[in-house]
This record gives C-alpha cells, structure tokens and sequence, in this order.
C-alpha cells in the first residue's frame, strides 16, 4: 500500500516537473497569431484585458506579501481596471516596489513562462498557474473579480486535467505569447490616457510622488520590461 502510494506520487511529480516535448514550429507560430488577434483588435482586447488585470493585480499583491506589507484585499472591475490594497509604510522601498509591479508583471510572468516552455516544462507552466489563480483568488473582494479569477482558473483546470500533451502545449504557449504581446499595450494605453490629461492616479504618478521621479520616467521603464520581456521571450518561444 505504502509503495503504491509512492510511486503514484513519483509519477505525479514526474508527470508535473518533468520535461514535455516541444511542439512543431507551425503551433508555436499559430499561438503567435492567435494572440496577436486577440491583443491588436479592440473588441477583442476589451474582454482579453480581463485577464491582463489579473495578472497586474496580482503582481502588486505578491510584490506587497514579498516586501513585508500586508495585503487586505484586491478587486478587479469590468471595465478592465483593478485596485489591490495593502498595509505597511506609506511610502519606502516596499511600497514602491508594490506600485512598480503592476504593469511589468505581466511581461515578466510572460518571460518566466517563456523560460519554462522553452525547458519544456509545459505541464508544470500549467499547474503554477492555476495554484497563483488559487491563491489569489482567496484575496478577491468582490464578485466580478472572482468570477473573472473563479473562470480562468477553471479553464487552466481543465486543460491541465483533461486535455492531452499536444492541446496543453498549443494553449500553454498561447498564454505566454499572450501575456507577452498583451503586456505591452497596456503602457501605450497608460501613456495615451496622461498625454489627454487623465489617469492622473495612475500607478506611474503614484511612483513619482514616492520617488520625486517624474512619471515619464517610470512609464519608459514600464516600455522598456514589456519590450524586452516580449523580445527574449518571444526568442524563446521560437527556439525552443
């Protein structure tokens, strides 16, 4: 009894941190596709950028529990925005790092899944997703945001459970193409909005009056992750 349950706990283990094979270079480049159509078209973007949000949010919630802040809540809205609150110091090292992750989260979870594609860990890229959807999900405070978290968990869910090798790894490289492309318009959308006179609340303005670096500044280091993130990973996706 005891070896059976060893074992069906190795090849568990082996079954999530092992290594998947690639997929063919046409998957890879219609996951590109797939996601460019998602990202570029606004109507589509409209309902995509939910997911965008998540990940945003989430950045500044685990950036928060990571600096020592205590996270009280996050809220995600339908019309695409999203606040995440915290406790701590009003201002300091924490609290800058907390309003810096939002926009460089997304590109930057797109870069680490890129890193786990191309090792080939594409089961694994699956599970951490979903238990991140978990686990945030326990600090949603309102019931759109968990509808929005509680329906793409279930889908992560379904794929890793009942979908065989060749559609895991088609959906897993559409989220990371996904997350890398999508993480970069949000910038542009942040840096169009200031240019009108709005979003004077923004997580950019929130860092300039915390650093007295003018808001510019951060939105070009915003540009900058995303891009780069999009560049490496994409590279990776590619080669991998």
């Amino acid at each position: 009894m005891h070896t059976t349950a060893s074992d069906s706990l190795a090849s568990l283990w082996d079954e999530i941190f092992g290594s998947q094979p690639d997929p063919d270079l046409w998957v890879v480049l219609a996951t590109l596709v797939a996601a460019l159509a998602v990202v570029v078209p606004h109507g589509l973007w409209r309902i995509a950028r939910n997911a965008i949000t998540i990940a945003h949010e989430g950045g500044h919630g685990l950036v928060a529990l990571l600096t020592g802040r205590t996270l009280t809540g996050i809220r995600l809205h339908s019309d695409t925005s999203g606040l995440t609150v915290s406790r701590g110091k009003p201002h300091g090292l924490g609290m800058i790092l907390t309003a810096a992750s939002g926009y460089t989260a997304p590109p930057l979870l797109g870069l680490g899944g890129a890193a786990l594609l191309g090792a080939g860990h594409i089961t694994a890229l699956l599970w951490l997703a979903t238990i991140l959807l978990v686990a945030m999900l326990v600090m949603i405070r309102n019931a759109y945001g968990a509808l929005t978290v509680i329906l793409t968990g279930g889908i992560f869910l379904v794929v890793s459970w009942l979908t065989g090798p060749q559609v895991q790894a088609a959906f897993a490289y559409a989220v990371v193409w996904f997350l890398l492309i999508g993480g970069v318009r949000p910038a542009f959308e942040l840096q169009a909005k200031r240019s009108r006179g709005g979003a004077g609340d923004s997580d950019a303005d929130q860092l300039s009056r915390l650093t007295h670096v003018p808001a510019g500044m951060w939105l070009f280091l915003f540009h900058a992750v995303s891009l780069c993130s999009l560049i490496g990973g994409g590279r990776w996706l590619l080669e991998g």
